[in-house]
Order: C-alpha cells, then sequence, then structure tokens
C-alpha cells in the first residue's frame, strides 16, 4: 500500500510537470560544447586524462574500502543475531529529520576554498563508528533475553546510527561540493555526472565485495560433527 500511494503521487506528479511546465523560450540558450553522444563520450575521455581527475579518482574508488564491510554487512548480523528486520526499519525513521538537516548544517563547511577537508575529518570517525559496529555485533547475543532486546539496546543501536549519518553525511556532501567546485561551468553537466559516478562506484564495489567476502571470512561451529570445519556453503548446509 505504501509502494502504491508514492507510485501514484511520482506518477501524477511527474505528468502534472510534463504539462503544466514550460520551457522560458526569451532566454537565449548558452553554447552547447557537446552536439551529440560521440562528442560527449570524447568529452569524457579527455577529461579523464587529467592527471588531476585521474588521482581524484584514484582517491574516491578507494577512499570507502576500509568501511564498506561495516556499512554493508553490519544490519544483516544484527538480524542474523535475532534483531527483528521490523525493529530495524522502524529506527530508520528517526533518522529521516537528521538526513534532512545534517546537510544543511555542514554545507557551510564545505562552502569554502577546501571542501574536502571536512571529508577528511569525517574519514578517522567514520573507521572508528566500524569498529564500533564490530562491537555491536557482538554485544547483541548477550543482551538478548526470551522477550526480545531491551529498550537499552535499541537506544545504543539507534545513537549509533545516529553517529554513523554525520561522518557519512559530511563525506558525502563534502564530495559533491567540491565535485561542483572544480566542474568547468561550459561542461559542467558532463563533468559532475562524471566525477559523481566514480564517486557513486567508489561506494558500490566495496559494499560488494564485502558481501561477497562474508562466506569465506565466517568462522562456523559444527554442533555434533567436529571432523567438519562448515567452511562451504555445501558443508553447512551438511
Amino acid at each position: 500500500d505504501f509502494l502504491f500511494f508514492w507510485g501514484a503521487v511520482f506518477l501524477i506528479t511527474t505528468t502534472l510537470v510534463a504539462l503544466l511546465k514550460k520551457e522560458n523560450k526569451e532566454l537565449t540558450p548558452t553554447k552547447e560544447e557537446t552536439k551529440g553522444i560521440t562528442d560527449t563520450y570524447r568529452l569524457l575521455f579527455s577529461i579523464i586524462k587529467m592527471p588531476a581527475v585521474l588521482t581524484f579518482c584514484l582517491l574516491i574508488l578507494t577512499a570507502k574500502v576500509g568501511f564498506s564491510a561495516a556499512d554493508a554487512v553490519t544490519g544483516l548480523k544484527l538480524v542474523e543475531e535475532g534483531v527483528p528486520k521490523e525493529h530495524l526499519a522502524l529506527l530508520a525513521v528517526p533518522m529521516v529529520p537528521l538526513q534532512i538537516i545534517l546537510p544543511l548544517i555542514i554545507s557551510k563547511y564545505t562552502a569554502g576554498p577546501q571542501p574536502l577537508n571536512t571529508f577528511y575529518k569525517a574519514m578517522p570517525f567514520r573507521l572508528l563508528l566500524g569498529l564500533e559496529f564490530a562491537f555491536l555485533v557482538w554485544w547483541t547475543p548477550k543482551v538478548k533475553h526470551e522477550a526480545g532486546f531491551p529498550v537499552y539496546y535499541y537506544a545504543v543501536v539507534l545513537l549509533s546510527y545516529a553517529l554513523h549519518q554525520i561522518t557519512l553525511y559530511s563525506m558525502y556532501v563534502a564530495i559533491m561540493a567540491f565535485n561542483a567546485k572544480v566542474s568547468d561551468p561550459l561542461i559542467g553537466g558532463t563533468y559532475m555526472t562524471l566525477l559523481n559516478t566514480v564517486s557513486n562506484l567508489g561506494g558500490n564495489w566495496p559494499s560488494t565485495v564485502a558481501l561477497w567476502l562474508v562466506d569465506p571470512l565466517t568462522v562456523k561451529e559444527c554442533a555434533g560433527a567436529q571432523e567438519h570445519t562448515c567452511g562451504t556453503t555445501l558443508a553447512a548446509e551438511v
């Protein structure tokens, strides 16, 4: 019902924009650097070849490796330890106001000449939160009782998520501000799309690798079959 309602809202609002919104024809369009797909890709490759852009792309492609496991696996491990999925989903609700307010606050610090300073300052705190998440997963089965989990446990999880959101948005807003600052205004759309795509890829591939490595790196014990290691999926099923 929730998805159906918002799907209908999206369809209605998009249709209204298409029908009611008109382009301002009085404004003279600025000179376009590209005229087609071929020109656009040629332009992209010329941007990528620049030494500064190559260095920056290498930075943002590898910057999120350190906390990819904590970001991708913590929620799954909490569910595995018995935390109900619906309770974790409910904890996302108080995060919404925080996610709205944080960019407004952080943008004050990224509006200067060196927006990446915020990115660098937030990184060690986000790495430390990865250790805190690992502790949280270890602590979860110790506080579990027959009725579920105590209220203070959910308070700790909520606080951990809130602190994580602060570091996450500090890095996100900083990288977006930097991309906007360095993009050439003449080809701003192409330039920013390239940098933002690389930035998104830098967050996605480490998480994918982290999820893929969960099973091989998980230590399992077999109850009643000590000679088996249960290291593989097949052995665990047996």
